[in-house]
């Protein structure tokens, strides 16, 4: 069976993200918040994700294809941008 087959392209678009409010194809790994999904998802086959663009949260199969989520570091400005004002002694 080739990789082109009919068969390989409908699993692939399978385990592809889709979102099912906005269609987008962006999903991220969104943190599991109960002891439901920290326990019981997993013997499911479940992970929960989150929407790039509408930020709608769901459960999808474990195989389907999302990037990882970003850390809260990344999110803070780096230390030479906040060193580039002045500091001045306010009384």
């Amino acid at each position: 069976m080739t990789n082109d087959s009919p068969d390989h392209q409908s699993l692939q678009s399978y385990f592809q993200f889709r979102c099912r409010d906005c269609s987008s194809e962006v999903g991220f790994r969104s943190r599991r918040r109960s002891v439901f999904e920290r326990y019981l998802l997993p013997l499911l086959l479940l992970k929960p994700v989150r929407c790039g663009e509408c930020f709608r949260r769901d459960y999808r199969l474990i195989f389907t294809e999302v990037k990882d989520r970003l850390s809260e570091a990344s999110r803070i400005s780096p230390a030479v941008e906040r060193a580039v004002t002045p500091k001045r002694n306010v009384a």
